[in-house]
C-alpha cells in the first residue's frame, strides 16, 4: 500500500503519529503498525533532508514503532510450540495515544476559552448610593387624568400617522443665480415696462432666499452693464432699467 507524507509542523512525535493514523482513516484500536511505521520513518527522512533537527522524542518513538512492528511479525507460541494468546503489543501505544488525544482536546478547549476571555473587559465597581438613597418620584395623577393623557397621546400619534400616509416631505429645489439673472432680463418684456421696481423682480417676496438671490443677481447684472439700477433716497424702491449690454 502506498503512502503520502505531508510536511506539517507537529508539536511532538505523538502529534505526528495521531495525524498519520487519522489521515489513513485507521481504527486507533487496530493500528496497521507496518504501514504507520513506514510513513513515520519517511517523515523523519524528509525532515532530515530539510536540515530540520529532530528531537530525541521522535527517535525514541520510531524505535518503539519498529519494536512493535517486529513483535507483530513474530509467531506467538509457548515453549511447547502451542499457540498462546498474549497481550497485543500495540495496547500500551494505544493507551498513550488515547491519553494524548484527551489532553490535546482539553488544551484546545482552554485555548478557545482564553481567546474568548481576552475580549472581555471588566468595569470597576462604582458608587451608586446617591441613586439608591433618593426615593423614586411618582406622578400624582388619578386614573381619570391618566386615561385622558393617554388618549391624547394616542390621538396625536394617529394624526401624525395619517399625515404621513397622505403627504410626502420633499426638499424644495433652490434656483440658481444664472436662472434668476435670466428672469430679471426677461422681466422688462414680460411686464411691458422699460423700468421695473426691484420688488417686482422677486417671485416670492416672503422668502428671504429669493430676496437675497434676486439682489445678488441684480448686482451681477449691474456689473455686466446689462441693467441700470437707481434709488432716489434711502429705503426707497429700487428702480431697474435695461442697460447698454442688454
Amino acid at each position: 500500500m502506498g503512502y503520502k507524507v505531508k510536511l506539517n509542523t507537529f508539536e511532538g512525535p505523538f502529534d505526528l503519529l495521531v495525524y498519520l493514523i487519522e489521515n489513513a482513516k485507521m481504527n486507533i484500536y487496530d493500528i496497521q503498525v507496518s504501514e504507520i511505521t513506514s510513513q513515520y520513518l519517511a517523515y523523519m527522512d524528509k525532515m532530515q533532508e530539510m536540515n530540520v533537527n529532530l528531537s530525541t522524542e521522535f527517535i525514541v518513538l520510531a524505535a518503539e514503532l519498529i519494536e512493535i512492528k517486529s513483535k507483530m511479525l513474530l509467531p506467538r507460541t509457548n515453549p511447547d510450540d502451542i499457540y498462546a494468546v498474549e497481550e497485543d503489543p500495540r495496547s500500551d501505544l494505544v493507551e498513550r495515544l488515547l491519553e494524548y488525544k484527551r489532553f490535546k482536546k482539553g488544551a484546545a478547549i482552554l485555548e478557545d476559552q482564553a481567546e474568548i476571555t481576552s475580549n472581555i473587559f471588566e468595569k470597576p465597581q462604582e458608587d451608586i448610593s446617591q441613586y439608591l438613597e433618593n426615593p423614586d418620584e411618582l406622578i400624582n395623577l388619578d386614573i381619570k387624568q391618566f386615561a385622558n393623557a393617554f388618549n391624547l397621546f394616542i390621538r396625536k400619534k394617529q394624526r401624525i400617522e395619517e399625515v404621513r400616509k397622505r403627504y410626502t416631505r420633499i426638499e424644495r429645489q433652490r434656483e440658481t443665480a444664472e436662472a434668476r439673472m435670466k428672469h430679471i432680463k426677461s422681466s422688462f418684456k414680460r411686464l411691458g415696462k422699460k423700468t421695473v421696481l426691484f420688488k417686482e423682480l422677486v417671485p416670492k417676496k416672503d422668502d428671504r432666499y429669493d430676496v437675497v438671490l434676486t439682489f445678488a443677481s441684480l448686482l451681477e447684472l449691474i456689473k455686466e452693464r446689462d441693467v441700470v439700477a437707481s434709488q432716489k433716497r434711502n429705503f426707497a424702491d429700487i428702480e431697474v432699467s435695461e442697460g447698454e449690454g442688454k
